[in-house]
């Protein structure tokens, strides 16, 4: 007997580029059995004229601060990474860890969670952990083996690889970086960039995170690239991308599927000049959190947040919607939401990419297929991160599922809430067991570490 039967589906068959109408057996959080199940189920799912398709993988989000939620539930990301379809997330992005790798490790294993997690280990966060508080500062000889050794400890603690978010330590030369990633050789890392600077510069960023990939010889994924070129460069940066590919060198990237990005107005990313690089006013920068939430700026509320609330969430509409869907397109780019909150306040990625691309960008406007859009959230992501039992539906995978209405999923959150559920989104399955329905989060525990050494 299954211990979960799910019956009548449209089932996704990535490998076939095409459905499967039938039946998914499920035992011990494995998928068993596709198409004919000839067992019965302890519990049974009529998945009648819905898609069911591999959960969602994200190689690129945020995790939350343990300890920094106000109601009492420290998942204050994953809560909406789950109702969205995302089973299984990667940390540590863009240079930044929250806290600790082991302490965030430490806390899933004791507690469980929402969602799948695996975690690179943020550079920025090293250079904190070694007393640099200075972003526009070079780090020094000693310094950067001080980096090196807590890297070398933190490959015990099962990181994935490293993360660098270049523009919000200006002062980080290209030798550290190199430096930094001398403890992966040998093994198959990921590192992982957050681009130097956007915009006009965005394709000598592209070039400089080749680079690193070409003298590292690690697999370099360019972090959301829709805010590094969607600013009239997007078929530029490309063209650069797949030559890289075509001469040999491991770069993919992935975006997120909106015009605007966020992140903490005191950072280097709104110093002096980047309105003029943008060619934006002020009244396109929003802020999410008191005592300006829901508020556009104006020069002197810029200012003020930027000196007294730095670790406030702005979000800055700044992209060109029609390149960031030119690069979701691209055949090497990946579908990531880059979802980060601050007590559940930021930008609605965090709560509607998947549905968003599934219903606007597949549905709506056709830009691309089903198939591959799911593609670009499942198979693709599994495959770049070394996760073999995830991102189809195929006997002996994990039973990571999301179960939705392809005439009506559709992203729910706003700028204004940006934690609204999705539409169209029936049942979220992870590891066998039933963690959302309709909207409502059944068991939102049933998540856990996925450390290297399991890839």
């Amino acid at each position: 007997m299954y211990d979960l039967k799910i019956v009548n589906g449209k089932i996704i068959d990535l490998d076939a580029n095409g459905f499967i109408d039938g039946d998914i057996g499920i035992k011990d959080g494995k998928i068993v059995d596709v198409g004919n199940c000839p067992s019965e189920g302890k519990n049974t799912i009529d998945a009648k004229g819905k898609i069911v398709s591999p959960g969602f993988i994200d190689i690129h989000m945020h995790e939350e601060k343990i300890g920094y939620s106000t109601d009492g539930d420290d998942y204050d990301i994953a809560n909406n990474m789950i109702k969205m379809g995302a089973t299984t997330c990667v940390a540590g992005n863009c240079g930044n860890n929250r806290q600790s790798v082991e302490e965030f490790f430490d806390f899933i294993n004791k507690n469980g969670s929402p969602v799948n997690y695996l975690s690179a280990l943020g550079h920025n966060y090293l250079r904190e952990m070694v007393g640099i508080d200075n972003r526009y500062r070079h780090a020094t000889k000693m310094e950067i083996q001080k980096m090196q050794d807590i890297v070398k400890e933190s490959i015990g603690s099962g990181i994935i690889g490293i993360s660098f978010g270049l523009e919000y330590s200006p002062g980080v030369e290209f030798e550290e970086v190199i430096e930094l990633c001398r403890p992966l050789k040998g093994d198959r890392f990921l590192i992982s960039a957050h681009y130097r600077k956007d915009a006009k510069y965005g394709i000598k960023s592209i070039d400089e995170m080749i680079e690193i990939s070409k003298i590292t010889g690690l697999p370099m994924q360019i972090s959301h690239l829709g805010s590094c070129t969607a600013y009239g460069m997007m078929k530029e940066s490309l063209e650069v991308i797949q030559k890289a590919i075509d001469d040999g060198v491991d770069v993919k990237a992935d975006c997120y599927p909106y015009d605007a990005f966020s992140t903490k107005i005191g950072s280097a990313v709104f110093d002096e000049g980047c309105l003029e690089l943008w060619n934006k006013s002020y009244n396109d920068i929003l802020l999410t959190e008191t005592p300006y939430k829901g508020m556009r700026c104006d020069e002197n509320m810029f200012y003020d947040a930027r000196e007294n609330h730095p670790e406030m969430l702005a979000v800055a509409f700044v992209m060109n919607e029609d390149e960031v869907i030119e690069a979701i397109k691209a055949p090497f780019v990946m579908v990531a939401s880059d979802g980060i909150y601050n007590r559940g306040q930021g930008h609605p990625r965090g709560a509607g990419t998947f549905p968003r691309v599934l219903g606007r960008f597949v549905r709506e406007q056709e830009a691309l297929s089903l198939i591959e859009a799911v593609r670009k959230m499942t198979s693709m992501p599994a495959k770049r991160l070394g996760l073999k039992s995830k991102g189809k539906i195929k006997p002996e995978f994990d039973a990571d599922i999301v179960i939705f209405n392809q005439d009506t999923i559709i992203d729910g959150a706003t700028f204004e809430n940006p934690t609204l559920p999705p539409n169209g989104i029936d049942y979220v399955i992870v590891n066998g067991q039933i963690a959302v329905k309709e909207n409502k989060i059944i068991n939102g525990r049933i998540g856990r570490v996925i450390k290297r050494e399991e890839l």
